[in-house]
């Protein structure tokens, strides 16, 4: 006897609780469809097949408790069984019942997605069962370590990520890069443009020409540059971010001839080859978010953080400070 087919999708309706008010609409169908590709919930969107209390809406819309939330019917991958994940605690920074600082490792992605079943948001859930909210306010590249906020608060999580809207944030990392930079090269303000590569990975690239066919797509940014140690063949970096696009540092730096050692995407890849085989071992990209000002959402002091560099970073400069200089 043949099997039955499964039953065909339907219309959800999704009744917003008090844990989600002011959350946005993206961010919300992100969550409660699980498996469903962030290219999805965006179309369904924008075809405007999701309605909040009948009425059109935008990913940007944001929800109050008590809106029905219409969602057409989709077929999606199985729910990813949360067990398999494992419970973790990263270094805390700062923590209070508001949010989390954390000072996240390299090579561990903020969330799960894109081929990663978990993340430190997963991981941090599942060492936490008794947390009622937990939501990451922003996000660095798995390959950057350093400082990360996490909302304990629906509260939290809307003021802090005001914050960065608005840019009243101050973030700063510190990147080592190939070569010597110019100390009087300040300020990159140059558009990133992000699109999906031949290999169905997320690039993105600098416009440096206004005529540039992307041109109107893309957005502009800006980074402050100021170089903290010129060593005889690279350069250690302090970057402020003003916009918090999508690898704006690394791309940034690239487009000015010095990509960030260690980058697999945007770097050098011979020479990130030389120096993770060599007798330096370093197989990570140097891009370390070491500083985090923000006002704090309830009290509304100012609060600055710091993470010191991890220790295969500074060892590492140990290591070069002795190289001959570049040629």
């Amino acid at each position: 006897m043949a099997p039955s087919a499964p039953p065909a999708p339907q219309v959800r309706l999704l009744t917003v609780d008090e844990g989600s008010e002011g959350q946005r609409l993206d961010n919300f169908l992100m969550r409660e469809l699980k498996g469903a590709p962030k290219t999805l919930v965006y179309r369904i969107i924008r075809s405007g097949e999701v309605r909040i209390n009948k009425g059109r809406c935008s990913a940007d819309s944001r929800l109050s408790s008590g809106d029905v939330v219409r969602v057409p019917p989709l077929r999606l991958a199985d729910k990813p069984d949360d067990s398999a994940v494992p419970g973790r605690e990263f270094p805390v920074v700062f923590e209070d019942e508001y949010l989390i600082v954390v000072d996240k490792p390299a090579g561990v992605a903020v969330h799960g997605g894109s081929g990663v079943s978990f993340g430190v948001i997963e991981q941090l859930r599942r060492a936490r069962p008794q947390a009622r909210f937990l939501e990451l306010v922003h996000r660095l590249d798995k390959e950057t370590s350093g400082l990360l906020m996490i909302a304990k608060k629906r509260s939290a999580l809307n003021h802090l990520q005001d914050q960065l809207r608005d840019r009243e944030t101050g973030k700063r990392y510190a990147a080592l890069v190939w070569g010597r930079w110019t100390p009087s090269k300040k300020v990159i303000d140059v558009p990133l443009l992000k699109f999906v590569g031949g290999d169905g990975e997320r690039w993105v690239r600098a416009i440096n020409d206004s005529h540039d066919p992307g041109a109107d797509q893309a957005k502009r940014s800006i980074s402050l540059v100021r170089v903290t140690e010129a060593l005889p063949a690279h350069s250690l970096l302090e970057v402020t971010i003003k916009t918090g696009r999508t690898h704006q540092i690394r791309v940034h730096l690239a487009n000015e001839g010095h990509s960030i050692v260690g980058d697999p995407k945007y770097g050098d890849f011979d020479a990130n080859r030389t120096i993770a085989r060599g007798a330096l071992r370093f197989d990570r990209m140097f891009l370390h978010a070491k500083e985090l000002r923000f006002t704090h959402p309830a009290s509304g002091e100012e609060i600055l953080l710091t993470a010191p560099l991890p220790p295969a970073c500074e060892n590492l400069l140990v290591g070069l400070r002795k190289a001959p200089a570049a040629a």
